[in-house]
This record gives structure tokens, sequence and C-alpha cells, in this order.
């Protein structure tokens, strides 16, 4: 630019441009195009590129690329593959670089261009993502449900061990209860949880789950286009930050309560951000969002799956591959089953007969050891070898009235154990157990003791216990030896 200037100031005040030429040391051509432009014009092109070698094979690759669209990204033909395959099919003899460089310019102009959307207040998207965790010590992927209301940036987060369609149900749930507002719409994808068929109109047909859960809310439901996830992307943009800053470094936390309490917070607090382009902070923002969102219903959705069974000969009822025993007084009767996030209720008629924890494997049996004790009780021999029992895990003071009640009764003894066991059907367990610590130190070591006690505790009153009727051991009364007695056996008295 500083010849440029020099160049036109000297034309300006009277030099010849041949003189001009000879005195920069540039060429007339170069002077007569810095008196007719006053920057660099940049080089221009007369006339378009020709490729002698090329031009004649432009459709032949044109057509292989059209034909790649059909195919698995990663089975695609490269530059070098193309130029390979015009070589030895096509006697191609031009170079590798110019087949590069076309390709090049053809998959240029033919990516996708994106609008620049607006998103007014009340709407929302939501999305799952994965992330590594450890949870109770033990490496676990999270599936974690991301909602995010795109007018303000407000998100919110939460993990859970498998995106089930209740998963994606509970996360709404709580999601909703977060902000105190529901959406006036969500964004979806087409996740096989929500929709179980597009027809071909282009609707979708809805789980039943999440139908139900939309009527609840009130919801007006839209859908991405299959494999469009840009059609969202405010929410997969708050699955990548969430998981780029909630999950680095990897998160230890003792239970998924936890974590998610934790997630929350953390939630919470980028509220308190200003994001590139806005003025205010997300919180500022979300008041608008608020504005334009309804009220919460009166009561929230019961996000839980619900299926019907039947109890097997082994007191088990299977749901989702996996068997969850239930008491053995519902053997072979239909049951329904509502599987929720965190737990599987099954109930008998109109009651709740057993409770456990959701368990997210396959093919596994999830006993509650009281549920068989029943049975136990009349199958005394089982005792020992009932995988219900197996790994039950109860304090030692057990094992001890166990001991002194088989001493005493031995076949009748473990029955009478039983039977102690069996008042945790309705004691808690911190109850039973200190009745029992409470039999051994006076040595009442009886069931009709353990219940008393177990009985008092509960009501809080003092117990009242006759202490010469409960033994550790029967007493035996030895008679002092009688000459009279074995007369007895000689003269056929005893027979």
């Amino acid at each position: 630019m500083e010849l440029y200037r020099k160049v036109r100031l000297a034309c300006r005040d009277g030099m010849s441009e041949r003189a001009a030429a000879r005195h920069f040391g540039v060429s007339r051509e170069s002077v007569k195009k810095m008196l007719s432009f006053s920057v660099p014009p940049g080089y221009r092109r007369s006339a378009p590129v020709r490729r002698p070698k090329l031009d004649g094979f432009t459709g032949i690759i044109d057509q292989w690329l059209r034909e790649d669209l059909g195919q698995r990204a990663k089975q695609r033909h490269t530059a070098k593959r193309v130029f390979e395959r015009l070589r030895d099919e096509h006697a191609f003899t031009g170079g590798y670089t110019i087949v590069k460089d076309y390709i090049r310019e053809h998959r240029r102009r033919g990516r996708e261009m994106f609008v620049p959307l607006h998103h007014p207040p009340g709407d929302a998207q939501a999305d799952f993502g994965e992330a590594t965790v450890v949870i109770g010590g033990v490496e676990r992927t999270a599936h974690f449900f991301a909602f995010d209301l795109p007018h303000s940036d407000a998100g919110f987060v939460r993990a859970y061990p498998a995106a089930t369609a209740e998963a994606w149900v509970d996360g709404h749930v709580h999601a909703f209860a977060f902000f105190g507002r529901v959406p006036q719409s969500v964004l979806y994808d087409n996740d096989r949880c929500l929709v179980a068929r597009i027809l071909p109109d282009g609707t979708r047909k809805r789980a039943t789950l999440f139908s139900g859960f939309l009527s609840h809310y009130l919801i007006r439901d839209r859908y991405g286009r299959p494999g469009k996830g840009n059609d969202k992307g405010a929410v997969e943009g708050l699955v990548g930050w969430a998981r780029r800053n909630f999950m680095v470094p990897l998160p230890r936390f003792a239970t998924w309560e936890d974590f998610n309490a934790w997630l929350e917070d953390q939630c919470r607090k980028r509220q308190a951000e200003i994001l590139r382009g806005h003025a205010e902070t997300i919180g500022q923002r979300l008041a608008r969002d608020l504005e334009a969102m309804a009220d919460l219903p009166a009561a929230p959705f019961d996000a839980c799956d619900q299926a019907t069974g039947r109890v097997s000969s082994q007191a088990l009822v299977r749901y989702k591959t996996n068997d969850y025993s239930v008491p053995v007084a519902c053997g072979h009767r239909d049951v329904w089953i509502r599987g929720y996030v965190d737990e599987v209720v099954i109930g008998c008629g109109g009651e709740i007969v057993a409770r456990h924890s959701r368990c997210y494997d396959r093919e596994d049996m999830i006993f509650d050891p009281v549920h068989y004790l029943p049975l136990i009780e009349k199958k005394i021999n089982a005792l020992d070898q009932a995988a219900p029992l197996a790994g039950w895990d109860l304090p030692a003071e057990f094992a001890t009235l166990r001991r002194l009640m088989e001493a005493r009764r031995i076949k009748a003894g473990r029955r009478e154990y039983v039977q102690v066991l069996r008042l945790l059907e309705t004691f808690d367990l911190a109850d039973l157990h200190a009745a029992v610590k409470t039999a051994l130190r006076m040595g009442a070591v009886g069931f009709d003791a353990v219940k008393h006690l177990v009985l008092c505790r509960v009501e809080k009153r003092p117990p009242r216990l006759d202490l010469d009727v409960y033994p550790y051991l029967p007493r035996a009364t030895v008679a002092r030896t009688s000459a009279a007695s074995y007369m007895c056996l000689v003269s056929g008295d005893a027979a």
C-alpha cells in the first residue's frame, strides 16, 4: 500500500507513467492499475479454470458421489479412492491433486445451510445424553435428561441409570417442579420411548405412557426430523455443555439421589451467568419464559410404566426380564405392576403387596426374605437352603437366639426362630433387634417373650415377664437312686 500511494502521488504531481515505472521499478501495466484503482483490486480471473485432463471425468465423479449418499458414512468414496478408480477403470492420466481439489469444492457446495431461529418465551426442548459417573464406588453410565428453555437458555439436568420411558416422564415432572411452571410446547427427537411409530403422513403415533403425560400437563409436543439433531440445537448444546462442565472430572456420589441434588444445585447457580450476545443474566431472561408458561396441575403425573403379571409357584413376578418376590400368600394370582425409575411396586386387587428397588440388570432375582417366612415356617427343613435368605445380613444377636432356641427344642426351636423373624412383617428391624437383645440379656429365650418386648418398645411401656418361664435350657430334675425303682422293673409293674 505504501508503494501504491507513492506512485499515485508522483503521477498526480506530473510524473509520466513511463517515468514512474522506471523510477519505482515496476511495470507500466502495474502503474496503470495503480492509477485506475485507489486500493489494490486483488487477483481477478478473466476466464473460468480449465482442467483439460479432468473435465471429461467430472460426470463420472459426480455420479459416484451421488450414489454415496445412500451408503454408510464410513463406506463412501474418499478423494484417494476416486483417483484410484479413475486411473484403473477409466485410464485417467491426470494427477491426484486436481481430483482432490474438485471433490473438496463439490462437497463444499453440497454442505447444508441453516436459518437463524427465533425462540419465543414459553417453549422448551428435551433430550437425553450419556456420561460416565461413579455411584456408590461403581463406575456407571449415567443417562442424563436435559430440559432447555431456548429463549432464556435456562436448563435442568437429571441423571438416571437408563433412558426408559418412565425416566423421560420423571425427568419432565422434576423439571416442571424445578421451574414451577409448565411450558406451552416441547420439541423432541423421535425416540422410541416417546414415538411408537411415524405414520406415512408424518404424524406420530405416541407411546401410551407419553400420551398420558401430555394429556395430564396439556403440552403441545413437536418433533424434529429423524436424524436431524440440529432441529433442537438448544438442548443439544445443553447436553454437551452439561457433559463438559458437570461430568468433568468424573462425578463421585454415594447414591443417584445425591448426584441429582448436586446437579439441580448447579443448574440453579448457572442462572446467574450472562451468556455471549446477551446483556441480562439467564435468570433475568427466565422471568419472561415463566410469564409465558402455564401453572402446574394440582398433582404431578405418576411417572410409571404399568404392566400385569402372574405370580409363579416360587412367589416371583417377572418385570422387564427380572423376577421380583411377593408374599407367598399371593401365589398363582394375577397382579398389577408399576415400574418407577427407582422402584417396582406390585399389587394384588386394591392392595400393594410388595415394593422393591428397581433392578436394571437382566434376568436377575430380587428377593424380600420376609415374603418367604410363612412358607419356611411350614417347610422348616428349607431354612438353611432357602435362596431368599442367603446373604440376609441380620445382626449377630439373631444367630445367638437361633442357637439357643435350637439347643432347647431342636426342630421346634428352628420353627420358633422363624416365628420371631416373621415379626418383621409388622415391626421394623431396629425395633425387633432391640427386643432380641433385651430377651438375650434377660434370659427370656422364646417367641412370646420377644413379641412382648417388641410390643412394649413400640408402645413405650415397661415389659412384664415371668423370667422363671424362660430359662436358657429346660430344667432337668434328677432324683436320688432308689432300689425300689429297680424292684419295679423286676416285678413287671413297669410293663
